[in-house]
């Protein structure tokens, strides 16, 4: 299949290029970059640096990809990643920055996830498979979002935060904290609302494992025990439940502590 590359188009002579690849008006393509196949590039879009990006992967008008990150530690010379995978959407004007050698080299970023316009996804961040990150969302280094996750608009989440799976944040939250599994939270800095219902239903989490979810939560959030002691009891009355058991090896892997 053939490759469109407009006439005003400038890829650098290291690209690697795939098959039936688009690529629009006044793009840049520069660098050790590699496309996969059928990917899209818009117009006055650039792609530069150790970038890879997956087949079927779009970027809509004005997405920087591959950027240097926005560190002060990070150096010219400094042979720093990004690896994204397949199917991914960034629409207009998102930035994605490799990663640095403090937060070991790579920034990485799964399949089939949505980045709407003007987020940002700073140096060292790992995000997962089907992810939303909606309008203006901003993430700090080191993040890691887990899959299945979906981010507001206009939320902010904090460096080496990380974001659990099937979660939701709500718009304009400051997220300072680990996110919990399967959970909702809200608000600024983001406090736990509630179970991520919607998300457990489109996921088909068995409606007994949702209760159990509920009871697990009530006994973390809502019991008064410390975090040891909360755990321990989840572990001995819910024992048994996948979903139970993904919620408490997160949180007790948390370094920051959990919204």
């Amino acid at each position: 299949m053939v490759n469109k590359i407009h006439k005003t188009a400038i890829v650098g002579e290291l690209v690697k290029i795939g098959k039936n690849v688009d690529i629009g008006p006044y793009a840049v393509i520069d660098g050790q970059v590699t496309l996969g196949d059928d990917v899209v590039i818009g117009a006055h879009c650039v792609v530069e640096g150790h970038t890879t990006i997956g087949n079927g992967c779009q970027l809509y008008t004005g997405a920087v990809i591959g950027s240097p990150p926005q560190d002060r530690k990070h150096q010219k010379k400094d042979k720093v990643f990004l690896s994204i995978g397949v199917n991914n959407v960034f629409r207009e004007y998102v930035t994605v920055n490799p990663g640095t050698i403090e937060g070991g080299g790579t920034t990485s970023i799964g399949d089939n996830n949505l980045f709407m316009a003007c987020a940002h996804v700073a140096h060292d961040c790992q995000i997962g498979h089907d992810c939303v990150l909606a309008n203006y969302v901003g993430l700090s280094g080191h993040v890691i979002i887990e899959d299945r996750a979906v981010i507001g608009g206009l939320s902010g989440v904090h460096q080496y935060a990380r974001v659990g799976y099937l979660s939701m944040i709500g718009g304009c939250s400051k997220v300072n904290q680990d996110v919990a599994p399967f959970s909702l939270v809200d608000g600024n800095p983001a406090t736990f609302r509630g179970l991520n219902i919607v998300g457990l239903k489109r996921a088909d989490v068995p409606s007994e494992n949702q209760v159990a979810l509920h009871r697990a939560f009530k006994i973390l959030f809502n019991s008064g025990l410390n975090r040891s002691h909360a755990v321990l009891q989840v572990k001995e009355q819910l024992n048994g439940v996948p979903e139970i058991h993904q919620l408490l090896e997160f949180i007790q892997l948390s370094k920051r502590g959990i919204s």
